[in-house]
């Protein structure tokens, strides 16, 4: 029984029976306390999370000038941090087990996750550049292989470091291990896929979360009298329509800026040429403007027929909207996962915040959602991945393709017109 109140599987009174962890206090900068000493707690914590939140967005503005490959940078930082969090949470309750291996193994199988992703991203975006470079096309040639062999020598670590007694125990830390892999590593790598699509497809997404943490905050702190749901009894139904309405006209103004600059709406690309990553192209028709009839009653209104819009605007509507409506899910079941191990806070990395996870907790969801919403509504086939996979293939089968798609291009009269055109 006592081992099993240990691993979390006898509940010993009405949450799960996990001893407290021991988290540091909010350590609030001397400065800030000096500062904000006559006021009271409340409103303490108003202006340490306000004077951190722009802190915040400022180096987020600084990260994004500096472009995508420092942004790639970041992701994988804040990841690594996420990932440091939680399993030090697992740790902190278990650390008296002194359980063979457990952080090492922890580390090499992020270690290997992260090596099976990053690889899969630099050959589906920069193609060019693998076929480029001998090493890096063998690689990529065995990538699964070696990824496959990497995770199954930490797979036979972690067998042979079992020890009687504590197999339940051992077990259960190297399912929290993957779990914490598929809840952070997975969903971040995902970050990286919508980053290279454009970063307007980054920067909307992680705005219209931050915009609505932000909204919903304020207007819960002024108007919020209504609990929304018992796992954050500090969130409001106020505070929740308030930053569903301000995310969404945010996120439409955000998109109506940021479509105009290539900078923000080109794919991230190798160039041979420069031998360096461009941001550079012909903006596709989500991002030129075009002409969008208005409902009678916001022609009465307006006296307007029309309104030119950016195509994105109207995907940002849906962005935005889940953003509001579905994100802060994310901070529900964080504050779930903190309430069953009987914390406030991640860690205390950020003053009046708390841990990186727990200002995260809402972006992992949107960035699932934004690479699901971008492969079924906007983005094709891979032309890249489909010239990899032809180069692959033998060369007779190559010739073959070849000549099935000249057939079929004549067929269709367009193989003349590109013959006349060269």
């Amino acid at each position: 029984n006592r081992l099993l109140r240990h691993a979390g599987l006898l509940d010993t009174d009405s949450d799960s029976g996990v001893s407290e962890v021991p988290v540091p206090a909010d350590d609030t900068p001397e400065v800030l306390n000096k500062a904000l000493s006559g006021l009271s707690s409340r409103w303490k914590n108003w202006w340490v999370r306000g004077i951190l939140t722009l802190a915040m967005i400022s180096f987020f503005f600084i990260i994004i000038y500096l472009g995508p490959m420092v942004l790639m940078m970041i992701v994988l930082c804040v990841q690594i941090k996420c990932f440091h969090e939680i399993i030090t949470i697992g740790y902190s309750v278990y650390h008296s087990y002194h359980l063979p291996w457990f952080r090492t193994l922890s580390w090499y199988f992020l270690l290997c996750v992260n090596y099976f992703f990053y690889g899969e991203t630099v050959t589906d975006y920069f193609f060019t550049l693998v076929q480029r470079e001998e090493p890096l096309r063998i690689l990529s040639k065995y990538h699964r292989f070696i990824s496959f062999a990497l995770y199954l020598t930490g797979f036979c670590m972690f067998v042979l470091s079992l020890v009687k007694k504590h197999y339940r125990l051992q077990f259960y830390m190297f399912g929290w291990t993957h779990v914490t892999l598929l809840i952070v590593v997975t969903q971040s790598h995902l970050i990286i896929h919508n980053l290279f699509e454009g970063m307007i497809w980054f920067i909307v997404p992680i705005s219209c979360v931050i915009c609505n943490d932000i909204m919903a905050y304020m207007f819960g702190f002024f108007f919020g009298r209504t609990p929304l749901i018992k796992l954050s009894p500090k969130k409001t139904w106020e505070g929740f329509i308030g930053g569903l309405f301000a995310t969404i006209v945010f996120g439409i103004l955000l998109s109506y800026v940021m479509s105009g600059y290539r900078f923000f709406v080109c794919p991230v690309e190798f160039n041979n040429d420069s031998n360096s990553f461009t941001v550079d192209c012909k903006p596709s028709e989500l991002f030129q403007l075009q002409d969008y009839g208005l409902p009678p009653v916001l022609q009465s209104i307006t006296g307007w027929t029309t309104v030119k819009l950016y195509p994105f605007q109207i995907h940002s509507i849906a962005l935005s909207a889940f953003a509001s409506i579905m994100g802060p899910f994310g901070g529900f079941f964080a504050s779930g996962f903190k309430r069953a191990f009987k914390i406030k806070d991640f860690a205390n990395t950020i003053p009046g915040h708390g841990g990186i996870m727990d200002r995260f907790d809402c972006q992992y969801l949107m960035a699932t959602f934004v690479n699901v919403y971008i492969a079924s509504f906007i983005r094709g086939p891979n032309p890249s991945k489909v010239i990899q996979q032809l180069l692959a293939l033998r060369p007779d089968q190559q010739l073959h393709i070849f000549n099935s798609l000249k057939a079929h291009l004549t067929e269709k009269g367009l193989l003349p017109a590109l013959e006349e055109a060269a």
